[in-house]
């Protein structure tokens, strides 16, 4: 309260020459003033409640009111109001009494030139005492909204010492030290060491490495590694980071956070070990192409170049002007006839290796096509059971889906040991199943993990290029089980296109539909 602003003051005094000789005295000391004289209790009631005061002066003992009374009603208020106790007859333990209570001064009126500091180092005390009131208030929110915030991160946060002779502390850690670490706040503040112990002995030097570095350079403090709670079989993954400043004592303080990172590690090794088996199935498909463009490049020059070379080398003599018997000329046609038609025929067999033309009939048809092949060339009975007579496919789709079963298929001759295979195709709601069951061995989990396992993969690989499912299970000396899932999208629109653009180029050539037919057909004779 500065001098120029007008101090209201309530003042307890039954004498009002004696209420005018303060207000006198207060001017002189250079304060502008206001005031109220009461006598009675209800009078101080009342001008507590109706009006705001900055400072209480009363007389020790009046007829109908004492000091202690204007004390607890101040009280009963719950106000914060100085009172000073100016009095002619007070002694000295009565004055150390009613200070005990809560009077902040007593003056005496023979000498009321104490009066003046004792109101100035009153509001003094109440005003220090406001902004500590505001102060701590203001703490309290930063500390609840401090709680608040650690409460829900997703890890430990903490603050962790380094002092000069190489003692370690945690001043502070939340509350989730209990669920990362398995120990309380309390327990990591009493005993620092317990944190270093739960770290695996592989991973100790280079924490211990990486927090002396970071004291040194004061740069910040990261670290990655792995601990083991006790009583806890699992291994967790934990990244640290916490930023050091120098404090007053040459010790270095860190503010910083722990997070548990296990699941991140794993998905990263699962994504190392994914990249490497892709790495792996494209080198292995890479290779497979080359020998599959070998094998073509073989099948071409051995049997269709060797037996184009031998028309050549029969229509050579016909070429000469030698003049030659009809029956010479007869029998070099006939033996050309008998080697176009091997040239067809091999032409054709490569072609339906490469992409069997069954496929333009759709995938029912060429899987049961390619079950009859297979029962043929294998001697293994295979039963196929169809929802549908047609399913509307994607030629991709459909390609892929025969693809999977010729695989399933070589893998089951090669492996299986079976007698008999059943194949169901169904059409579900926007999704086509595939299932394959044999009465083989049964296939097993080291036989799926195995690096080499190259025609799982490559099924399960094109069912995920596809969004779809692909599961494999075995049961010893009963068979193997493979169930494809693949969705089928929206198709009927590019059906129904495809229909109508086939019909259109039917009607348009006409002459050429019988032939086209015929085509078609002598490829699945």
């Amino acid at each position: 309260m500065v001098n120029d602003e007008k101090l209201r003051i309530l003042m307890v005094e039954h004498a009002a020459e004696d209420a005018e000789r303060i207000m006198q005295l207060l001017a002189q000391g250079g304060f502008q003033s206001d005031y109220l004289r009461v006598t009675t209790a209800v009078a101080l009631q009342n001008a507590l409640l109706n009006q705001h005061w900055d400072i209480v002066l009363s007389d020790y003992d009046l007829p109908q009111l004492n000091a202690q009374s204007v004390l607890q009603a101040i009280k009963n208020q719950g106000l914060d109001i100085p009172l000073i106790i100016v009095s002619s007859h007070v002694g000295e333990e009565a004055a150390e009494h009613i200070m005990a209570l809560g009077a902040y001064d007593f003056v005496m009126k023979k000498d009321p030139a104490r009066l003046v500091p004792a109101i100035r180092r009153s509001l003094h005390e109440v005003e220090n005492y406001q902004r500590f009131i505001i102060a701590q208030t203001a703490l309290q929110k930063s500390e609840a909204l401090f709680q608040a915030i650690t409460a829900n991160l997703p890890g430990v946060v903490f603050q962790f010492c380094l002092a000069v002779n190489n003692h370690t502390s945690f001043h502070y850690l939340s509350d989730a030290s209990e669920t990362l670490l398995g120990l309380s706040p309390q327990q990591l503040m009493d005993n620092p060491q317990l944190f270093p112990e739960l770290i695996l002995p592989d991973d100790r030097e280079s924490y211990h490495q990486l927090l002396i570095t970071s004291a040194e350079q004061l740069s910040t403090w990261n670290w990655e590694g792995c601990i083991q709670v006790k009583g806890d079989s699992d291994i967790k993954w934990i990244s640290l980071r916490a930023t050091p400043r120098r404090m007053p004592d040459n010790a270095t303080l860190w503010d910083g956070i722990m997070i548990n990172i296990t699941r991140n590690k794993l998905a990263e090794r699962e994504i190392a070990k994914s990249r490497e088996q892709l790495a792996e199935l494209s080198s292995y498909l890479q290779k497979v192409k080359e020998q599959e463009r070998a094998r073509i490049a073989r099948e071409i020059h051995d049997d269709i170049g060797g037996t184009l070379t031998a028309i050549k080398c029969e229509l050579y003599p016909c070429m000469d002007s030698t003049a030659r018997k009809p029956e010479f000329y007869q029998k070099k046609a006939k033996s050309v006839e008998s080697l176009v038609d091997r040239v067809i025929d091999s032409t054709r067999r490569i072609s339906l290796d490469l992409r069997p033309g069954i496929l333009d009939c759709g995938i029912v048809a060429a899987v049961q096509w390619q079950a009859k092949e297979f029962s043929d060339r294998s001697g293994i009975a295979c039963k196929v059971s169809c929802g549908n007579d047609e399913i509307a496919l994607d030629p991709d789709l459909a390609i892929a889906i025969f693809r999977i079963f010729q695989e399933t298929l070589t893998n089951i001759s090669k492996h299986a040991n079976a007698t008999r295979i059943q194949v169901k195709l169904l059409e579900l709601d926007k999704l086509v199943l595939l299932e394959v069951i044999d009465n083989g061995k049964g296939i097993t989990s080291v036989d799926m993990e195995k690096q080499d396992s190259f025609g799982i993969r490559g099924m399960r690989e094109r069912c995920q290029q596809l969004k779809g499912n692909f599961h494999i299970s075995g049961d010893p000396g009963k068979g193997t089980k493979v169930t494809i899932l693949v969705p089928t999208g929206n198709l009927e629109q590019q059906t129904n296109d495809h229909a109508t653009s086939l019909e259109n180029r039917l009607n348009k050539t006409p002459q050429h539909a019988p032939m086209m037919k015929k085509k078609r057909l002598r490829g699945f004779e």
